[in-house]
C-alpha cells in the first residue's frame, strides 16, 4: 500500500527491513534532516514486557534550519518535534512512513507555521519516495 495514511505518507518498499532503514536515514539526510533519536520497538517491547514484536523503528528526524526558525516563532513548538519517520515490517512487507507535519502543526492554531509544515512535508515526501 502506497499513499497517505491518516497521519502522514506511507510507502511499501521492496527492500529488506535493514536496507529500508539504511535508505530511510540516507534519504532524510539528503533532504537536510538529522536523525536525533532511533527507537527500536522490537527491542524495547522485549526488554520491558518480555513480548515479541516485529521489526519496527521510529526515527526522530529534525531539519535544524526549520526547527530553529519555527522555535523562534513559538517556543512551545518543541512539544511537536521531531518529525517521526517509521520503518517496519508487516505481513512480509516493509513499509516506510512519515508524519504529516501540516496535520501535526494544525494543533497550534497558528497560520504562521503553515509555511514550515508545507516545506517539511515536501521534504519528507521526497525522502519517502526516494527509498
Amino acid at each position: 500500500m502506497n499513499g497517505k495514511t491518516e497521519y502522514g505518507k506511507k510507502r511499501e518498499v521492496h527492500l529488506s527491513f535493514d536496507a529500508a532503514l539504511a535508505k530511510a536515514k540516507e534519504a532524510l539526510k539528503a533532504e537536510g534532516f538529522g536523525v536525533l533519536t532511533e527507537i527500536d520497538l522490537k527491542a524495547k517491547f522485549k526488554e520491558k514486557l518480555d513480548e515479541d514484536f516485529g521489526n519496527y523503528i521510529i526515527l526522530g528526524a529534525c531539519n535544524p534550519k526549520y526547527a530553529f526558525e519555527a522555535l523562534g516563532k513559538d517556543m512551545d513548538l518543541g512539544l511537536l518535534l521531531p518529525c517521526n519517520v517509521v520503518v517496519y515490517e508487516e505481513n512480509g512487507s516493509t513499509f516506510v512512513a512519515a508524519i504529516d507535519a501540516k496535520k501535526m502543526l494544525s494543533v497550534t492554531g497558528g497560520d504562521e507555521l503553515e509555511r514550515f509544515a508545507v516545506d517539511v512535508n515536501e521534504m519528507l515526501r521526497r525522502a519517502i519516495e526516494s527509498i
